[in-house]
This record gives C-alpha cells, structure tokens and sequence, in this order.
C-alpha cells in the first residue's frame, strides 16, 4: 500500500474534494486500477491527464483557505504559514506518486492502460512546492487577486445563504460614460472613502431610464476591484434577505457594494420595513465594509399614485413613508433627463471613440431622428445608435432610420 497521507490535511483537505484528485488518490493507496482509469477519465475530460502536477497546484490556488485568506489581508500567522506549508507538502508527494506507482496500477500501464503524468510544475509553484520562494509567491499573488472564489470574480449574487459568482460582468469603464461629470465624482469620492475606512454614505441613484445610473457602479467596480471593492446584486423580491447578506459579508476581508437596480415597493410591502431597518434603525448597524446603492427610476421609490392619495385616510403618513425610505440613504444622486444639446454632446464624443466617419451635421440628424423612432434622447440610446452606425461603416452598408 502506497500511503500518501492525505488525512493529515489541514487547511486544504477541500482539494480532495475534486473528483480527479480523490480517485487518483484513493487508487494509488489501495492500488486500485478501476479507481485509477476513472481518475484518469476524469483529468481527460479536463485535459490535464498529462500535467497532473499542474492540476492540483490550479486546485490549491483557487482553494478558499485560511492561508489564501489570511494572506489576502496580509495577517497570515507562522502558524497558518507551516501548516499550508505541510499541507503542500503532502499534496506536492501525492502529485509524485503518478511516477511510483503500486505494483497492480504498474502492471497495467505496462499492458498499455494509459498513465497520469506528473507534467510540468507551474511558474508559480516552482519545482519545490513548500519552499520559501513558492510561499512568498503565493502569498503575493493572494494579496494581488483575493482569495477563492473571488479570484477573478467581482461581482455575485446571492443565494441559498451564499454568494455565487457573476461569470460574464460588463467591461465598461467610466471614459466609455459621457457627460454627467458631476454626479460621477460625487459617486466616486464616496467609494474611495468607503475604500479607505472613512466615513461614507449609502447611496439612491435616481433619474430617467437610460441615464447611465446602473453603468457607473458596474465602471466604479471595474476600476476599484484591484483595491478589494466586490459587488453582491440581490433583486427586488430578495430584499427581505439583505440582513442575512449584510452579515455574511461583513466577516469577509473586501469592501462590497450591495447593488439594488430598479428599486420600486409597493406601499406596506414587507420589504419596504426590511431596506429601511438595514439603511438605519435596526440592531443590523451599518458595516465598514457594506455600502447599499439602489437606483431608481423615481424620487419616491415607493409607488404612488394619485387613486392611492385620494382613497388614503393617512396620505400625509403615506408621504412620509416615503420620503423616511429615501432619506435614509445617505447621499442621493440625480441623474437629470438628458436634452437636445446633451445627447448630442454624448453623440459626438461616442463617435469620436469609435473613429466614425461621417459630417457631424449628417450624424447629428440621424441621431435625432433615432431618438424619435426610439422614444426619447438617452445617454443609452446614444450608444445603441453610435453602434449601429459603427457596425453599418464597418460593412459598408447604408443606414436605414
């Protein structure tokens, strides 16, 4: 028997959770070749049947431990250090075994059952995995990065009680938003405070359709997800769960935004009582890490109409249900319907990004007439027409508003 030792684990034993990893490793101290053709199935299907080396050294950086954790925030003890150390050991030993195999598995590579090949180590691990040089690496890298799930990921949702990474997020950037300046360094500086531990506001975004209110928080995200800023979307109907959420992220090592888009309640809705005891007044206080922005197509985000008013006996208490909700966040944003001379403004810049060649009189007068047949002038809609004319230059066709 062929013992690799992988029950003394201590900060990796999910590692072995992987199906490949468990297989191969239950096969080689068992000497199981069933277990060892299913584990060689299983690395096919990922391509890595030849680099099993590089195979777990993927698994353990993208593993959620103490040591990628504490590293992140740059707390990890001596303690925690020796113990990832050990346990890279014992899985640098595992990775080895592929090339002493027990006398059964041998026997039948030798009659051609195909073998798992140790490969190439990565750069990052170097040929020695607990050496001093791979632990600094590591550590670098998790402090760069994040840790588990959040390598690579800055935005998520939330369910059955845990956060689940957003796969394809948008790459749009604050340069890719045209005009409304001033409402873009209002949102700005209050994120960096939230970023650098000061004193920061909750945030309403509110203004027309279009306006760009939900595309400056994805362009803040993608400019500050290198300084730990995460973003945890949670809809409308789940808002009733944003204490649960507030306290799962609150022991985690990022900054998150929690994002509400489209906010509108109905009057007496349960969630009304739920966003404004997690904005203020609840025992659920806000936390340094936490930032709730909304957007809204209303001022008022709770829905009113004037049948409402008039068939309410308490209409002044209705107003103020409305504006306590509102007022709670800290700092709220307009974002003003955009006239004749803004949208033309956001046309030409647009244009200019993508290198559109057209007389600006002849450009400006499509565009107009692509706000008419759209309904309206809009940040949004400017881009929807600069790439349709984009794509029509590119294939040499005419236009047809």
């Amino acid at each position: 028997m062929n013992k690799n030792h992988t029950e003394r684990l201590i900060l990796l034993k999910n590692v072995l959770k992987d199906e490949a990893i468990a297989l191969f490793s239950q096969a080689i101290e068992e000497d199981d070749v069933e277990k060892y053709a299913n584990a060689y199935s299983a690395l096919l299907k990922e391509d890595m049947q030849n680099s099993f080396a590089a195979f777990i050294e993927h698994k353990i950086l993208y593993d959620d431990n103490l040591f990628s954790e504490k590293s992140f925030s740059d707390e990890a003890s001596k303690d925690v250090v020796n113990a990832f150390r050990y346990d890279l050991t014992i899985l640098q030993n595992l990775a080895k075994s592929s090339q002493d195999l027990p006398q059964g598995i041998a026997s039948a590579v030798r009659e051609g059952l195909p073998q798992i090949k140790y490969g190439k180590d990565t750069g990052i691990f170097g040929a020695e995995w607990d050496s001093k040089n791979t632990l600094t690496q590591l550590a670098s890298f998790y402090k760069q990065n994040g840790y588990g799930q959040f390598i690579g990921n800055k935005a998520f949702t939330f369910e059955n009680g845990a956060l689940k990474p957003v796969k394809n997020t948008s790459n749009i950037t604050l340069e890719d938003l045209k005009d409304y300046v001033d409402e873009k360094k209002v949102i700005e500086e209050n994120i960096c405070s939230f970023l650098n531990d000061l004193p920061y506001s909750n945030m309403l975004l509110y203004g027309d359709k279009g306006t760009g209110k939900s595309s400056t928080i994805h362009a803040m995200l993608n400019k500050y997800a290198d300084e730990g800023l995460r973003a945890v979307e949670i809809p409308k109907n789940q808002i009733i769960e944003i204490n649960n959420v507030k306290e799962l992220l609150a022991s985690l090592p990022f900054h998150f935004i929690i994002f509400i888009d489209d906010l509108s309640l109905e009057e007496r809705d349960e969630k009304v009582t739920s966003l404004k005891a997690s904005l203020e007044g609840s025992m659920n206080e806000k936390s340094h890490n936490v930032m709730i922005v909304a957007t809204s197509n209303r001022r008022h985000i709770l829905k009113e109409n004037f049948s409402d008013r008039e068939n309410s006996v308490h209409a002044r208490d209705t107003m103020e249900e409305q504006l306590s909700l509102s007022d709670r966040f800290g700092l709220t944003v307009c974002f003003s319907s955009t006239g004749k001379a803004e949208y033309l403004s956001i046309i030409k810049q647009l244009a200019f990004d993508l290198k559109v060649s057209m007389e600006e009189e002849q450009l400006f007068a499509l565009a107009e007439r692509w706000a008419l047949n759209k309904g309206g002038r809009s940040p949004r809609r400017a881009k929807q027409f600069i790439d349709y004319i984009y794509a029509c230059q590119q294939k040499e066709i005419v236009p047809t508003i």
